[in-house]
């Protein structure tokens, strides 16, 4: 080190005296540049290191803020996807009872019933929001049955696929009247009793006649999918499918049809322009 001092003193007394000292500085600079480059390049190495593994620190907790970013939009677009399919069954709801402004409540659904034998259902209405026993209830397509329980805060209704229930209805195209009787199947109706002669094509649309006073009139009950003639029965076989959605419509409408006009004291029940013709005595004999 006393050596290394001396040489050290002796090259700054020769710098600060002579001139020439300039090159051989240069010269020696370029000499030790490989060494200033070997000592430099650890902490070079290191820095450069740091550096990277910050940046991949902040692209993995940039990728994760990214993934849980994707995951919120993700299932807030699932959210908007159900409320607009929602809304749209909504206002197909309320076009659907834009029928002579026919009085209405909206209500959704409970719960299936899980008797494999029976076809019916609960919502979410009461007697404390009108509803009774008998009211008719529908979706966006069609009608799906009567409620047959009450209570205060739900109700229970019968769907017309099921084998027990029967309602009048009316072929669209012709006028023909006839009963349609559920199978216990949510894709069958039968049109029972259609006369062997009778004009009903696949494809005719059946609506509620409005007979029996417990459907109103014009509402959509199914279509016609298959007619069968057997030249031996007196009877075709004709098969429907319901227009309503019964195994997918969450929401629905309860509807309250006028009562029967009610004939006023002392008002006659059938038309007096009809003359009552006596039979002749010896039909009387």
């Amino acid at each position: 080190m006393l050596l290394c001092a001396i040489a050290a003193l002796g090259l700054m007394f020769a710098e600060h005296r002579f001139t020439r000292m300039d090159e051989v500085r240069a010269q020696l600079t370029t000499v030790v540049a490989p060494i200033q480059w070997m000592v430099s390049l650890p902490s070079g190495v290191l820095t450069w290191g740091a550096l990277a593994l910050s940046d991949q620190r902040a692209l993995v907790e940039e990728n994760r803020r990214l993934r849980e970013q994707l995951l919120t939009l993700s299932q807030r677009a699932q959210q908007m996807a159900h409320l607009t399919a929602e809304n749209v069954r909504l206002r197909e709801l309320l076009q659907a009872a834009r029928r002579d402004d026919m009085a209405y409540i909206t209500a959704e659904l409970l719960s299936l019933d899980s008797d494999p034998f029976t076809h019916q259902m609960v919502i979410d209405r009461g007697r404390r929001d009108g509803a009774y026993v008998g009211q008719p209830v529908m979706d966006a397509s069609g009608l799906v049955g009567q409620i047959t329980a009450v209570s205060a805060y739900s109700s229970r209704v019968l769907m017309i696929n099921d084998a027990s229930h029967a309602l009048p209805v009316q072929v669209t195209r012709n006028g023909l009247r006839f009963v349609v009787q559920g199978t216990g199947h949510y894709e069958r109706l039968n049109v029972m009793h259609v006369p062997d002669t009778a004009d009903i094509r696949v494809g005719d649309r059946l609506l509620t006649s409005g007979l029996a006073g417990r459907f109103p009139q014009g509402y959509p009950v199914g279509r016609v999918v298959s007619v069968e003639h057997d030249p031996g029965e007196p009877f075709a076989r004709v098969i429907a499918e319901p227009s309503a959605q019964l195994q997918r419509s969450r929401h629905f409408l309860l509807l309250f049809p006028p009562p029967p006009p009610e004939p006023r004291p002392g008002e006659a029940l059938w038309d007096e322009s009809f003359t009552v013709v006596e039979p002749p005595q010896e039909l009387q004999r």
